[in-house]
């Protein structure tokens, strides 16, 4: 815990690139009177609205409350929520010059209605188109140019058209050429493309829809990728070990909720990290607090290890929280205390 707390009052020192799907998140705030008389749903009467940065914007939320530099690097539409979305970075010092604006899109929204402490529906706004290939030219010539001054990038895929084949590749081949930390909160259907990256974070359902799209060949015959029920421990450090060797990865933390997580490293070797989550109120964010946090913690000279013990304590006091949240590090070094 000492040599963990030393690491946590680094992370001023790190600069860290969050490259990705951006979105904002509106919530509204209000409390159930009764029941509507046109159909069986309740009515809320609202009395607040409120905005946070979702998607990468929100892993680069974690990193600026953790006292770190973040530069946001992503796309958004000419609209009322690009303003609103540029408002909230500016509140919380996180960088936006790496944000390119396209007027053929529409910024991603996702709106939570919450009665009382419970969510009640979400509705998303969203443009999954890939980019093209102009624009994502721009943002690899933008990193060409900025990534020395950074310590590493972050790469949140949400499947919402930013991060595609043809940006990976740049991005990856530019993170090894300048022998940068690379990290990835994957989506399932992407996975062939982060062949190289240092480490990935998917939860439990990611790895499990990874394994069956890839149809990697197990010549041990020990796994068999159309299983229909979820992945039992067995099932997911073998597949865990062949995603590891497929993409050539130094390491991959899976996150299994309640369950805490597991983290895979070269030479097989695996260890499980029970959850520290005292309660959970939501878990909306919880992956992008992972990936900050277990980046934040190589950035500053952790293990794998270390930096995962770290995501874990982070991510056991955002779920406590309503709504899309994060932690500081006074909070962080209490919570390990």
């Amino acid at each position: 815990m000492k040599k963990l707390r030393k690491i946590i009052n680094r992370f001023d020192k790190a600069k860290v690139l969050v490259v990705g799907d951006l979105i904002l998140d509106e919530y509204i705030w209000g409390n159930v009177d009764r029941i509507s008389p046109e159909a069986p749903v309740p009515v809320i009467w609202a009395n607040k609205r409120t905005y946070v940065p979702g998607g990468a914007a929100n892993a680069a939320n974690n990193i600026s409350s953790l006292g770190a530099e973040v530069c946001l690097i992503g796309v958004t539409g000419r609209d009322k929520n690009t303003d609103i979305l540029f408002s909230e970075l500016k509140k919380r010092r996180i960088s936006s010059k790496g944000i390119f604006i396209e007027p053929k899109r529409h910024t991603t929204l996702k709106t939570r209605i919450i009665a009382g402490h419970q969510q009640v529906v979400r509705v998303d706004w969203e443009h999954k188109d890939p980019l093209e290939r102009k624009l994502n030219q721009k943002i690899i010539k933008f990193i060409d140019k900025s990534i020395d001054n950074f310590d590493a990038v972050i790469i949140q895929d949400y499947g919402k058209g930013v991060v595609n084949q043809h940006l990976l590749e740049g991005l990856i081949d530019l993170a090894h050429l300048h022998k940068k930390i690379i990290t990835v909160d994957p989506k399932e259907e992407h996975f062939q493309y982060y062949r190289g990256v240092t480490s990935i974070t998917p939860n439990r359902s990611e790895l499990e829809n990874a394994i069956r799209n890839l149809k990697i060949k197990d010549t041990s015959n020990k796994f068999k990728v159309n299983k229909e029920r979820l992945f039992n421990n067995r099932d997911i450090n073998l597949a865990a070990s062949q995603i590891m060797n497929y993409l050539g990865l130094q390491s991959l933390l899976v996150t299994m909720g309640e369950q805490g997580m597991k983290l895979f490293s070269k030479g097989n070797k695996v260890t499980h990290i029970p959850t520290v989550a005292q309660e959970v109120f939501d878990v909306s964010g919880a992956g992008d607090t992972v990936i900050g946090t277990f980046t934040l913690g190589l950035c500053c000279g952790a293990t794998k290890l270390e930096a995962a013990h770290i995501a874990n304590f982070a991510a056991g006091i955002v779920v406590g929280k309503v709504g899309t949240a994060v932690t500081i590090r006074k909070e962080l070094i209490e919570r390990l205390a």
